[in-house]
């Protein structure tokens, strides 16, 4: 099965981030960088003076089980930084809409 990992996170992480897709063998990736939004610990990030920061936003296609290795690896990060935030959402890509490779 294929699945589809997005991996919400702030800008200021990036670099953990990319380290953790590498610990995990996937290269790769679609990354959109400078999207705004809220969540309940990390808080507002609008980019500007009143809510800094913004957040980047990974998308990673991979099978299961790579799927599942980099959400216990997300998982892992959230303990470790904290308020800096970070989360990861997974669905399953229909058969006929993945192509990978």
């Amino acid at each position: 099965m294929t699945k589809m990992v997005m991996v919400v996170y702030n800008e200021a992480i990036d670099a953990e981030v990319t380290e953790l897709l590498g610990s995990c063998a996937l290269k790769n990736y679609t990354k959109v960088m400078g999207v705004f939004g809220k969540g309940e610990a990390s808080g507002t990030h609008l980019g500007n003076d009143i809510w800094p920061g913004r957040n980047n936003i990974l998308y990673v296609a991979c099978e299961a089980a790579q799927a599942k290795q980099l959400l216990s690896r997300v998982k892992e990060l959230r303990k470790h930084l904290g308020k800096e935030g970070v989360k990861a959402f997974s669905w399953d890509l229909d058969d006929d809409c993945a192509i990978l490779g």
